[in-house]
């Protein structure tokens, strides 16, 4: 080896060695940056005639798409599922249980209550009125849960709009991404940092919607969901949606009130089973504003009908005309068949007795329908209200599984049923937590291990040292010979 190649060959370890110690720094300092993936310098003996070195191939980056990928499907049921098992969480405390004062069964109770107490002194106008307020109370809760309910799809709604529009900006900028990777290849520039941020994005993407990365040339990537839609290849699709703003029972996808999505241009399925977005944040906000809160609302109608049929019946009220209002109205009308959707959002209180409209109390003794004040000691049609509450009756809508109940065997059977499918969930949830967390851990054991990098850092200070080394003795070997 001669002098010359042996100072080459020194200067390129050096080279190398600082190279390396740039990666084994920046992934020490990068260790917990999110989408960032663990680096190697690749080195080859660049070995020509007699000269030799070390040759830098450039930066390795390590992911390991398996994991990642399992990680990003994980991470979309583990957002799908917080988000439903949020909604039915605060439709069950809206709803209430029993034992909680103020919930749905609790009112029912309070307002039969009533009625024993005001039949055992009918003569005591303070509790007629008392009833009135029960009666009005009850009315009130179920209007606060379906009030409740159309929130939440408003909500919903609104966060379909907020999701769809930061969709198409993260899919725009992994096009970009793209572009500038398959540019940067071309130059053989380190391409590893824009690789990060596309990570990020597609992590981000991968939340809304669960999707699948495809390698395609020169590192870039494409993107379907796992609905089969095609959200990126060579050019991002463009998701469309129109916001509403506000939701109402009446409003859904069938009839044109309510927006699906668009996949450029083209209307794609957006329910939970067979949608092309299904999954992730997105789909969860599209169940919960076309599935989970009208199966609410419709439970809310159901028991809203029952009410009123319950008093509406002459042979409770005598007084009551054939198609007159009863006691429970839908908004101070009768009840129509034909027009239960939002039922419970309407139920009042027949203004004859409503307090709060100038009704007048006697009649929950007398009947609605009564010209004037009758006997007041005459408890009969108090009795009858009372018996009408207990009365067993197949409910004519909604899916209580075809038993006869009580009112507060009704609702205490709706409070079930949310409670039931609150508790399916959450234990989807924590199935999906789990799996999510274990992805994680799998990722990040093959990520930056920060004692490890440091040992590279002391065997590349070492290699520098070597190098330093033999170029000072090839200096002081030509000082030598420069002096004979």
């Amino acid at each position: 080896m001669t002098i010359t190649s042996a100072l080459n060959t020194a200067m390129s370890g050096l080279r190398a060695a600082g190279r390396a110690s740039e990666v084994a720094s920046s992934n020490i300092s990068n260790a917990m940056t999110p989408g960032y993936a663990r680096r190697t310098l690749s080195v080859s003996s660049a070995s020509v005639g007699l000269s030799g070195g070390v040759q830098v191939n450039g930066i390795q980056r390590h992911v390991d798409s398996q994991v990642l990928s399992d990680r990003r499907l994980a991470g979309a049921e583990f957002g799908y599922r917080s988000e439903t098992s949020s909604f039915l969480t605060n439709i069950e405390n809206l709803i209430g249980t029993p034992d909680q004062a103020g919930s749905l069964s609790a009112r029912l109770s309070d307002f039969e209550n009533s009625l024993i107490t005001a039949s055992s002194r009918p003569d005591a106008n303070e509790r007629l009125e008392a009833a009135a307020w029960a009666a009005r109370d009850l009315a009130g809760a179920i209007n606060t849960v379906s009030d409740g309910v159309q929130d939440a799809r408003t909500q919903a709604d609104r966060n379909i709009g907020t999701q769809v529009d930061r969709l198409n900006e993260a899919l725009k900028s992994v096009e970009r991404l793209n572009r500038q990777i398959t540019a940067g290849s071309s130059q053989n520039s380190d391409t590893s940092s824009l690789m990060d941020q596309r990570q990020t994005l597609i992590d981000e993407i991968s939340e809304m919607v669960p999707i699948r990365t495809v390698p395609r040339a020169n590192d870039t990537v494409a993107l379907y969901s796992t609905g089969g839609a095609i959200l990126l290849d060579g050019r991002a699709a463009e998701i469309g949606f129109e916001p509403a703003n506000i939701v109402t029972p009446y409003m859904s996808v069938g009839d044109g009130t309510l927006s699906g999505l668009t996949v450029n241009g083209f209307a794609v399925n957006t329910t939970s089973q067979s949608g092309n977005l299904r999954g992730g944040t997105l789909g969860a906000q599209f169940e919960i504003r076309d599935e989970l809160a009208p199966e609410a609302q419709e439970q809310m109608d159901a028991l809203a009908r029952d009410l009123i049929e319950r008093f509406e019946d002459s042979t409770v009220d005598p007084t009551l005309l054939p198609g007159q209002a009863g006691l429970f109205t839908d908004a101070n009308a009768p009840f129509d068949p034909l027009a239960e959707q939002g039922l419970a959002s309407r139920l009042t209180v027949n203004s004859l007795v409503d307090p709060t409209a100038g009704g007048e109390a006697w009649r929950m003794r007398d009947g609605l329908g009564a010209t004037a004040q009758g006997d007041v000691g005459n408890a009969q049609l108090l009795n009858a209200l009372t018996d009408a509450l207990n009365t067993t009756r197949l409910p004519n809508s909604g899916s209580f599984g075809g038993a006869a109940f009580s009112a507060i065997d009704l609702a205490a059977a709706l409070t079930s049923q949310i409670g039931a499918d609150r508790l399916r969930e959450d234990q989807q949830l924590s199935f999906a937590s789990a799996q999510f967390y274990e992805f994680t851990q799998l990722e990040l054991a093959d990520g930056v291990d920060t004692d490890v990098e440091l040992q590279r850092l002391m065997a590349v200070e070492q290699a520098y040292a070597a190098n330093a080394r033999v170029i000072e003795t090839v200096d002081e070997m030509i000082d030598t010979l420069m002096r004979i």
